[in-house]
């Protein structure tokens, strides 16, 4: 059972906060009885009674089980012994009841531990999700933002899609990328990124070298995972890093390491920045060096749409690409107030399910930013 299947059935079986799992065995129990009074000699089913107990084991919980384990015996020998003796079910059937009881408790009990561990599962996976991708304020360093994030996997919860968002005396700095591969080796470069990032971004004057401290993090990385016998030898991460300056209230500063290029989203249409020109974080020795800096206008009621390729790269049926341009294009369009961004960002999420049919190929991220009104936070908070 996944665990979208566990919380669904839940919800079924609740009722104003109440649990209704009982119901389902009891009402199975009277019809049993009814009908095995109620019909002739050559039709007894009172046997049938071993069904109730498996059903609880599916349901209810171990005690919840066991008493309907014990009501079926117990209902058993009751309505077997208003018949004569001639045509009573015997013995056989009473020990076939009492064992079908015993192995419904027991699958009731490796049922219920199961799923205590899915859900340790779940709370580990979502853990790890909250430091890859921490939980950030609508507002947070001068910037208003929303988020969105789908796991291929529906069990994982999380992957190497990452993104972030620092402020500090040099402007707020923002980071989205997409590491490659999946797995708990993604997840841990991404944290190692971030992790880089979220002091590199705070300190360093100069957007270039948090950059650089970003390469090296990266091969650093990767040669300390290769030499405890890990497979992160080609691993490498696309990435975007932004800086929203105070100084330029009107622009915003981009180095882009082979990541889609963000769209600018506003009134006025859809354009996109200045695109991957350098090598994706892991192969800066392959390069000259640190992708170069771009500086480009940006209005203030625009907003930065960033992706990663489980967007992109999204099919229908028919094996077609997410058109996302061509759709954000027509959404603002028809309603310029869909440039906020977590109008945006519902408005990609709800259109890459509906274009693939809710078949992910891979991670899918959304992010959008754009500056908001003045935060008083900005700059003295060091988180």
């Amino acid at each position: 059972m996944t665990d979208m299947e566990y919380r669904l059935r839940r919800q079924l079986l609740r009722i104003h906060g109440r649990s209704i799992a009982w119901v389902p065995p009891l009402l199975l129990l009277v019809a049993i009885v009814l009908v095995d009074i109620n019909t002739t000699e050559r039709f007894r089913i009172v046997s049938w009674i071993v069904l109730v107990p498996g059903i609880a084991a599916a349901l209810c919980g171990v005690w919840g089980t066991a008493a309907f384990a014990v009501l079926s015996l117990a209902t058993y020998v009751a309505v077997d012994s208003l018949w004569p003796g001639a045509y009573q079910a015997g013995l056989a059937d009473f020990v076939l009841v009492a064992l079908g009881g015993a192995l419904g408790v027991l699958v009731s009990a490796v049922r219920v531990r199961r799923e205590r561990q899915m859900l340790h599962i779940r709370d580990i996976a979502e853990t790890t999700r909250r430091t890859v991708l921490r939980p950030l304020p609508s507002v947070w360093g001068g910037l208003e933002q929303a988020g969105a994030y789908l796991a291929a996997d529906v069990e994982a919860q999380v992957g190497g899609d990452f993104y972030d968002i620092q402020p500090g005396p040099h402007g707020t700095r923002v980071l989205f990328g997409d590491v490659q591969g999946k797995g708990l080796g993604a997840v841990e470069t991404a944290a190692a990124l971030l992790g880089t990032f979220r002091e590199a971004g705070y300190h360093e004057p100069d957007l270039a070298t948090v950059a650089r401290r970003l390469e090296v993090r990266m091969v650093r990385h990767r040669r300390h995972t290769t030499a405890l016998g890990g497979d992160d030898a080609d691993r490498f991460a696309t990435a975007v890093l932004l800086c929203f300056p105070e100084d330029a209230p009107d622009t915003v500063d981009l180095i882009n390491f082979g990541h889609e290029p963000p769209l600018v989203v506003g009134a006025h249409g859809v354009r996109p920045l200045p695109g991957g020109d350098g090598l994706p974080l892991g192969f800066g020795d392959l390069g000259t060096g640190c992708p170069p800096l771009h500086r480009v206008p940006l209005g203030r009621e625009e907003t930065l749409l960033m992706v990663t390729d489980g967007v992109t790269e999204a099919r229908d049926a028919a094996g077609k690409f997410y058109p996302l341009t061509r759709e954000v294009a027509r959404a603002v369009e028809t309603d310029p107030g869909r440039a906020e961004p977590r109008r945006l960002v519902r408005r990609v999420r709800d259109g890459v399910l509906l274009h693939s049919g809710g078949r992910l190929e891979d991670d899918t991220t959304i992010f959008a930013v754009r500056r908001a009104g003045e935060d008083p936070v900005r700059g003295r908070l060091q988180s």
